[in-house]
């Protein structure tokens, strides 16, 4: 289409989000896990938030379950005080009394059925006083093991639906879905024995955040952009998924499942399929998630003395953070003595498609590192024959910062005041909270929402979970025969990971 200065007037779709206003049905939230630190610190603040801004429909309520005993005044009462120091939008008596109103709390254990005939009482009370006619979102706040039998005892108590007809029934199942590539199989087995694969969400907060939804947004919305992204243009690709925090509380479960596991196999990999995806044919569920399929399938898989050569693990050392001084992995609470599990892992991947041959992609994710932060960065090829004075070989470089402090930089060369042609690099930014002023939203109301509405646009596949798993599962393997390299925390991993760029003459952005 020929441009004309009234496509100028055309609102930015950046600022649409959560404003292109479709209110879902009215419906039901279970939240199965509702005692638990998820749904004071995420789910119950994300969904006041989206009733404060007039997403949720009037006929609306959330139901808890969970092991613990609580009224429905009590689990309320927590709830608020969840949602105070939780929630971006603050509870005010106008607004949280009607909310709170369907709030209702049943307790007992996931493997009795007694407590799943208590939950269908109340939501169909909920269907009658509130008017949520049937329609059931469950979300399963709870680690995995316990999916099926959540899955199987909804099925038992009549709680499910099949995907036709006036009502719908959805479940959620949060991260991480499955240890290894087999036992992701079997829980898909047992998940879709029960459920068709449009009735299944599994979540991964990361694809909520408003950067990684623009990454498509400034592929596919642009032409100045799409026609350099490619192996033509590009030289490498680095994505850092950074955090200053240790293991805190989690110690038990992170020496058992590690940085592979926690970051690399989801959060970093969705960060890879969006980078290098192909155009979807539509923007639609089906046809995103085929794209970023067939991404994970070209990915060559990490073998054999390749992982010596293209990976490097580490565990960090006592240290100092931000001027506080931290303890060492080993010496943190619920760490098996000895422990060889790695905290910090740098990976060099090859994708091998027409787009990306022969552009490394460099992947990077540690505990104790000296910031919080996550970047996608595409380094453009050095110029083959630079006019001007050495400032100029600097290459071009476009980053996305997925958090903190959201927005796109693009770094480009500029003369230097004065009468040489002396030149320097500059940075064009763009920042979220400056353009648009409005507080971005946070990621769970994002998916929530869609849930909601049945969009599994930002939802993970079942065969996208296998794929990432098939991927990682060799490298899992191979890994654990590896010797972490100790870093002091508070630095950006040890010096291997440096050498693992720079043998190309290449180097890790300061972020």
């Amino acid at each position: 289409m020929p441009y004309s200065p009234e496509h100028d007037e055309v609102a930015n779709p950046l600022r649409g989000g959560l404003r292109v206003r479709r209110i879902p049905d009215p419906c039901a939230v279970v939240i199965f896990g509702a005692s638990g630190d998820l749904t004071a610190r995420k789910l119950m603040p994300a969904l006041h938030a989206l009733d404060a801004l007039g997403e949720l429909p009037a006929q609306f309520s959330v139901v808890g379950a969970g092991g613990t005993q609580y009224t429905d005044a009590k689990f309320r009462e927590l709830m608020k005080d969840a949602v105070t120091k939780h929630c971006r939008i603050k509870p005010d008596a106008s607004g949280w009394e009607p909310f709170e109103q369907g709030l209702r709390y049943v307790s007992g254990d996931f493997a009795d059925p007694s407590g799943f005939q208590k939950l269908k009482a109340i939501l169909d009370e909920q269907d009658k006083a509130r008017g949520t006619r049937g329609n059931r979102l469950f979300y399963c706040a709870t680690p995995p093991m316990a999916f099926p039998t959540i899955i199987r005892q909804l099925k038992a108590a009549g709680l499910t639906v099949p995907p036709f007809g006036d009502r719908w029934t959805r479940v959620v199942l949060e991260k991480p879905f499955g240890h290894d590539l087999q036992s992701a199989r079997d829980l898909n087995k047992l998940v879709n024995e029960d459920l068709d694969e449009s009735q299944v969400f599994r979540i991964d907060h990361y694809l909520g955040k408003e950067t990684v939804q623009n990454l498509l947004v400034l592929r596919f919305a642009n032409s100045l952009f799409e026609p350099l992204w490619n192996r033509n243009y590009v030289d490498h690709v680095e994505i850092t998924a950074a955090e200053e925090l240790g293991v805190e509380r989690r110690g038990r479960y992170y020496d058992n499942a590690g940085i592979i596991r926690d970051m690399i196999q989801n959060h970093v990999l969705q960060l890879v399929n969006l980078t290098a995806m192909e155009p979807p044919v539509a923007f639609d569920a089906d046809a995103v998630r085929d794209e970023k399929v067939k991404v994970l399938r070209a990915i060559r898989p990490i073998v054999g003395a390749d992982v010596a050569k293209n990976v490097v693990v580490g565990q960090y050392a006592a240290g100092a953070v931000n001027g506080q001084d931290v303890p060492g992995y080993l010496d943190e609470a619920d760490i098996a003595k000895g422990s060889k599990t790695p905290t910090f892992v740098a990976v060099e991947l090859a994708i091998d498609n027409w787009r990306w041959e022969g552009v490394p992609f460099y992947l990077r994710s540690g505990k104790r590192l000296p910031k919080r932060a996550t970047e996608i960065a595409l380094v453009f090829k050095r110029l083959p024959h630079p006019l001007f004075a050495k400032g100029a070989t600097m290459p071009n470089v476009l980053s996305i910062r997925v958090q903190p402090d959201e927005g796109i930089s693009l770094r480009f060369s500029a003369k230097v005041p004065g009468e040489s042609y002396r030149p320097r690099g500059v940075n064009m930014d763009f920042r979220y909270g400056q353009a648009f002023g409005d507080e971005a939203p946070e990621a769970y109301e994002r998916l929530l929402l869609d849930a909601l509405r049945g969009d599994q646009t930002l939802f993970t596949r079942r065969d996208e979970v296998e794929q990432a798993w098939r991927l990682v599962g060799g490298l899992l393997d191979e890994t654990e025969k590896l010797e972490p390299r100790p870093y002091e925390a508070g630095t950006w991993g040890p010096r291997e990971a440096d050498e693992l760029v720079e043998r190309a003459g290449r180097h890790w952005r300061r972020l």
